[in-house]
């Protein structure tokens, strides 16, 4: 029985250790932050979102932004092409 127990534990230490290492991994490649309000169709919507770089935190957080403004993939596109309203990021 103390075996099984210590297996148990050795799986579920091993378990959270790839938790933590997958969190740590995501984490350290969030180095760039941006903050992207769109206008489109006569609503806004202002978005966060984090990545590697300034471009693709950018265009993540206008696609985010442009999600509750848009209906349907051809304006999802249009409103992802647009020149954002405001545009603001930060390094992390």
């Amino acid at each position: 029985m103390a075996g099984k127990a210590r297996r148990k534990y050795l799986v579920w230490l091993i378990v959270a250790g790839f938790v933590v290492l997958l969190m740590w991994s995501t984490m350290a490649s969030q180095q760039v932050e941006c903050e992207v309000c769109v206008e489109f169709n006569g609503r806004s919507n202002c978005a966060t979102a984090s990545a590697a770089n300034e471009a693709q935190a950018a265009q993540s957080a206008q696609t985010t932004a442009c999600g509750t403004v848009s209906s349907g993939m051809a304006e999802s596109v249009m409103c992802g092409d647009a020149p954002p309203v405001s545009r603001r990021c930060q390094a992390r």
